[in-house]
């Protein structure tokens, strides 16, 4: 019996994480998320990889309004509160070499955001098409899947490795399970939780993001270096699957996890 144990939401790439009970699953994944997103005048997108403060920020979404707070006190003046804007400019941007386009939300948003990360940058909002490398399916600003899903038993295999154990915030997944042992996610093919059905396309390659302390934005060498030991696959560290839904619905934490599938 495997369960769905946790639901995040990025309403911003590459901020914090929003932990909810219940979602709608589309099919660019999680409602809102990646959503929103930073980009350089040039139009190439912002992330903690270069900007591992953007891991302090802390978003919220709900349809009308995207807040942006940020976690360390002494860099917070006061939140962003965003009315998204349907009529600005629309600009071509990429995420890696991913060309997609998003709306441009307007001075305000763009000086709060550069004053942060002391960066020239704007926020952007998705709009238009964007289709998957695998799997036929269509993401919004995510790197390249609408989801990614982690094995709550993979994170503990991988603590047991570790001098100081890490949170699953470190991994920024949309679904955690529990109940199909270490690495179980890359064992099975099509997933059933609760009415929506999940396809794994792709293990997820995993970069400097899961260096980064997700509550102070400090960057240390784990649990990379732990990883490559173990998890290097295909000339890369993998940890978590990849996916795109196939049958849309409710997502809500408790659901049972059925392994329609296996790879």
């Amino acid at each position: 019996m495997a369960t769905l144990t946790e639901l995040n939401v990025y309403p911003l790439k590459s901020g914090g994480g929003t932990a909810l009970r219940t979602a709608e699953l589309r099919a660019t994944g999680v409602r809102w998320d990646r959503e929103f997103m930073l980009v350089t005048p040039e139009g190439r997108f912002l992330s903690q990889r270069e900007y591992a403060r953007m891991a302090l920020l802390r978003p919220a979404f709900d349809g009308r309004e995207l807040t942006v707070g940020v976690a360390d006190p002494a860099l917070d003046t006061g939140p962003l509160v965003h009315k998204p804007v349907d009529d600005g400019p629309v600009l071509d941007v990429t995420v890696h070499r991913a060309e997609c386009r998003g709306i441009d939300q307007g001075d305000e948003a763009a000086a709060w955001f550069g004053a942060l990360l002391d960066a020239d940058c704007r926020l952007v909002r998705f709009t238009g098409r964007r289709e998957t490398s695998r799997g036929g399916a269509v993401v919004e600003f995510a790197d390249g899947y609408p989801l990614l899903v982690i094995s709550r038993e993979s994170l503990d295999d991988l603590n047991g490795r570790l001098d100081d154990p890490l949170p699953m915030n470190r991994f920024r997944p949309n679904l955690v399970v529990e109940g199909l042992g270490a690495f179980g996610e890359d064992r099975v093919r099509r997933l059933r939780i609760g009415e929506t059905v999940i396809e794994m396309v792709k293990a997820c390659a995993r970069c400097v993001i899961t260096t980064t302390d997700q509550d102070s934005g400090e960057r240390g060498r784990e649990p990379l270096r732990t990883l490559a030991r173990y998890r290097t696959i295909d000339r890369g560290i993998r940890f978590g699957q990849n996916a795109v839904p196939r049958t849309l619905g409710t997502l809500t934490v408790g659901d049972e996890v059925e392994v329609l599938e296996p790879a």
